[in-house]
């Protein structure tokens, strides 16, 4: 459980009995309170509940700032790590130049190197939604012109005026 205000410490926990585990990450068993903020007092650190939804809590005698400082790492851990899921999106016009197309995909390799999924856009402008099979040959052709291993994740779908496909990185 993350520190927060509901994070009981010392003297705050009122419940009569706890399941104690010691410094050392040694059940002890269930102790009365008062006991339990003794042999805390005693080893110079607090008693922290860290699970108070069962009966009796469960408390630790650990020093609450360094817990406060492990809890806050590992969040931010789990933070950076999600980070990588981004999705990024590419567009393209039907009538792009074939550099140009060359370009966007090369960015798109490096988007898939990264880890992230790529959503491309095809958008069809006035008349230009009458051919549509040129909108799919033209990403099929992008699809084929990437370095990167990619998968499509979810298959090319008309969005209004719009040709959608999502790729993913292969794993």
């Amino acid at each position: 459980m993350p520190p927060n205000k509901r994070t009981r410490v010392n003297q705050q926990i009122r419940l009569p009995q706890v399941l104690l585990i010691d410094e050392a990450g040694k059940r002890v068993g269930v102790v009365p309170t008062p006991e339990a903020l003794r042999r805390a007092q005693e080893a110079e650190l607090d008693l922290v509940e860290v699970a108070p939804n069962l009966r009796p809590p469960v408390c630790k005698i650990l020093d609450f700032g360094k817990y406060q400082y492990d809890i806050a790492k590992s969040q931010a851990d789990q933070r950076k790590k999600q980070k990588g899921r981004d999705i990024k999106e590419m567009r393209l016009g039907l009538k792009i130049d074939d550099h140009d197309l060359m370009v966007k995909s090369k960015k798109v390799s490096q988007f898939l190197e990264r880890g992230h999924k790529v959503k491309i856009n095809l958008k069809f402008r006035g008349r230009e939604i009458a051919h549509r099979e040129l909108g799919s040959e033209l990403l099929e052709r992008f699809l084929v012109s990437l370095t990167t291993k990619h998968m499509v994740e979810k298959a090319p779908i008309m969005q209004g005026k719009q040709l959608i496909i999502v790729i993913a990185p292969v794993r």
